[in-house]
């Protein structure tokens, strides 16, 4: 039986899912809306791949994870890697793109610039305190303007004459968006001007000081979006390059990485039919009140962290 890695990708919007094959091929890939629960949403994405992986020629020999709930979900799956995001994704971006100069990525509710020279990562930047310029702003201003966030990019390339819009803060390009409206600007204009908001938000505080330089490819969500593809190129005078896999190259970096670590764990997908919680444990031992968290499958303890020190350490079952 051929072997097969597995990648999980847990943002705060979405969770990502892909499994590979050992030439780094992508066999499958899934992406799912976490809705706030970051286990159930790892379920249904291991649920979903296991539904669409040929489980009678390929094995899963070993997974990693990435995210901000990289810790949590590989906890559950017995991961072998669990890496940080920037580095998943530069894994996963010069694998398909091995010229790559620059990655903008923007996300549901974050963005980061990676610079990569040689193939490898030298300098990075992430904005995971404003909202603003993100994937959660661009659809709720969708719904403001009564269309779907699918179809902005088409709408934004159909305007002549986009519209100013100050998009710094997400309440200041809000109060901003409704005095446009007001005052008559074109649908399509304001929403060429929340495209092109979006880029030079981004490139004026993700992007300040670094160096961006072409090749240049843009990943995640809101790559998608092809009015933010041709406002990044306007702003930079690059071509942008988007790869048809580039929402799911974090999850996609966290399998290469898997398949690399010379760890083989196999990887069971029934994990989608177990039951997993996590609770809660105040350290009372000495007056930094640690809070420990506490991750189970079924009644089982499976690790704990959250402790500063050896006294509010809980020890996992053997």
């Amino acid at each position: 039986m051929k072997k097969a890695y597995l990648g999980i990708d847990i943002g705060s919007i979405s969770t990502k899912g892909v499994i590979i094959d050992e030439s780094k091929n992508i066999l499958t890939g899934v992406y799912l809306w976490t809705e706030g629960n970051p286990i159930e949403a790892s379920k249904k994405v291991i649920a979903r791949l296991g539904e669409e992986f040929d489980q009678s020629k390929y094995q899963v020999v070993a997974s990693g994870t990435t995210g901000s709930a990289r810790k949590l979900v590989g906890t559950m799956c017995n991961a072998c890697m669990i890496k940080n995001e920037i580095t998943a994704h530069a894994v996963g971006t010069t694998t398909l793109h091995p010229d790559v100069r620059t990655i903008l990525e923007i996300g549901g509710q974050d963005s980061k610039i990676i610079c990569v020279e040689n193939g490898i990562a030298i300098d990075y930047a992430m904005n995971t305190l404003c909202a603003a310029g993100t994937g959660s702003f661009l659809s709720s201003q969708a719904k403001r303007l009564g269309v779907e966030v699918e179809d902005f990019g088409e709408i934004a390339l159909s305007s002549s004459n986009p519209t100013p819009i100050a998009a710094r803060c997400t309440v200041f390009a809000e109060s901003d968006l409704v005095h446009k409206i007001q005052m008559g600007h074109k649908k399509e204009d304001i929403i060429a001007g929340l495209c092109r908001a979006v880029a030079n938000n981004y490139l004026n505080n993700i992007g300040k000081g670094k160096k961006i330089a072409a090749p240049i490819v843009f990943q995640g969500g809101v790559s998608k979006n092809i009015g933010v593809v041709k406002a990044f190129s306007d702003a930079l005078g690059e071509e942008i390059i988007v790869d048809e896999n580039g929402h799911l190259m974090g999850a996609y970096g966290a399998a290469i990485l898997a398949a690399g670590c010379g760890i083989e764990k196999p990887f069971d997908f029934r994990l989608a039919d177990m039951e997993f919680t996590t609770r809660e444990v105040t350290c009372e031992h000495c007056p930094n009140h640690c809070e420990v968290i506490c991750v189970y499958k079924e009644d089982t303890l499976l690790d704990s962290w959250g402790n500063r020190c050896q006294r509010g350490e809980i020890k996992a079952s053997p």
